[in-house]
């Protein structure tokens, strides 16, 4: 892991130090309520978290609520059942139009990729003409409609009818692109990796794709996501549980023996998908931000909405103000 890459989550850590305090013996824990799918790798996370007792030491009571999908999580949110979930930033612009200020915070920048098989003949995007795409998740999934935005631009077609999409949940579209009953697999990052070790490789991955629609700055994807009026009068506990989620991604992003005692969460089927797992999971790492990263989010959502419409984006026009909680930030991406 260079060491450049590690200093910016610690850079990140420093930015949270004021609100970190040792917890005194008599004073009761926090608790905290975080939401998750039960076996999503934001697991990994928690679990460092809680056997190193990152949070417990700034005072929380961690307790991880097992969820059973995406939309589970935002139902549980949305009752009252769970504090904080994982989701996507359009999910809280689309509420925020609506009044429902829920707010977001970065957590992850890991990305999809259209995965194809070596001897496919398949070397370029113009090479799916006619074939069979499989895309995880629905026709809203948003790799997948940014996929779209950039074959429109580069190539003048609908992907929608110059290849044939099927939609299928990522455990079974890895089943299909290894049978060989799709050509193409476009699969979130954990999967796309397991096509790797597989024998399969990246045809087009979401850098190329921004950057082939304007959009140069990496962007996170994925973030913690909580009630702002939640927030306001829990904002230490906040910032303390940030402080431990990225004090867990600064060990992960150098500890091979951290990762070694995950393992057994992880479900990797052999050596190589282990640590293809592991430098996916490094690689995407938030670790700096400044404003040409929320112009480069602001842009992608446009795009989105443009191509996924109100189906995706509801009432909302643009990044709805506050989408990014202001209590955290990264360090500027000039930093050393």
């Amino acid at each position: 892991m260079p060491t450049r890459f590690l200093l910016r989550i610690l850079a990140a850590l420093l930015l949270l130090a004021p609100m970190i305090a040792a917890r005194a013996a008599e004073k009761p824990l926090t608790p905290l309520r975080v939401g998750v799918l039960e076996f999503g790798t934001v697991n990994w996370e928690l679990s460092v978290i809680q056997s190193r007792e990152l949070a417990k030491k700034r005072g929380i009571d961690l307790q991880i609520v097992p969820l059973a999908s995406g939309d589970a999580s935002t139902v549980a949110l949305q009752g009252g059942a769970v504090d904080m979930i994982v989701s996507d930033w359009i999910w809280v612009t689309r509420q925020r139009a609506e009044s429902n200020l829920y707010t977001f915070v970065p957590y992850s920048n890991a990305v999809g990729s259209v995965m194809v098989k070596s001897d496919s003949g398949i070397r370029q995007l113009a090479d799916l003409r006619g074939k069979k795409l499989g895309i995880a998740g629905g026709p809203s999934d948003k790799t997948w409609l940014l996929l779209r935005a950039y074959a429109q631009k580069k190539l003048g077609v609908d992907l929608t009818q110059f290849t044939e999409p099927s939609y299928a949940a990522p455990p079974l579209l890895n089943q299909l692109a290894l049978r060989g009953q799709v050509d193409a697999a476009l699969n979130a990052w954990h999967y796309a990796a397991r096509l790797e070790v597989a024998g399969m490789h990246a045809l087009i991955e979401l850098p190329e794709i921004l950057h082939g629609l304007g959009i140069d700055k990496p962007i996170p994807l994925i973030g913690w996501v909580f009630r702002e009026d939640w927030a306001a009068p829990n904002t230490v506990t906040v910032k303390n549980f940030l402080a431990a989620s990225y004090e867990a991604k600064a060990i992960l992003a150098s500890s091979d023996v951290q990762w070694d005692q995950l393992r057994p969460k992880m479900r990797a089927e052999n050596d190589a998908v282990f640590k293809a797992l592991r430098s996916k999971y490094r690689a995407g790492i938030p670790t700096c931000s400044d404003p040409a990263t929320m112009t480069a989010v602001a842009a992608t959502f446009k795009v989105l909405a443009d191509t996924g419409g109100e189906k995706l984006v509801g009432k909302s026009k643009s990044l709805a103000s506050g989408t990014f909680w202001p209590g955290f930030s990264l360090p500027p991406c000039s930093a050393p």
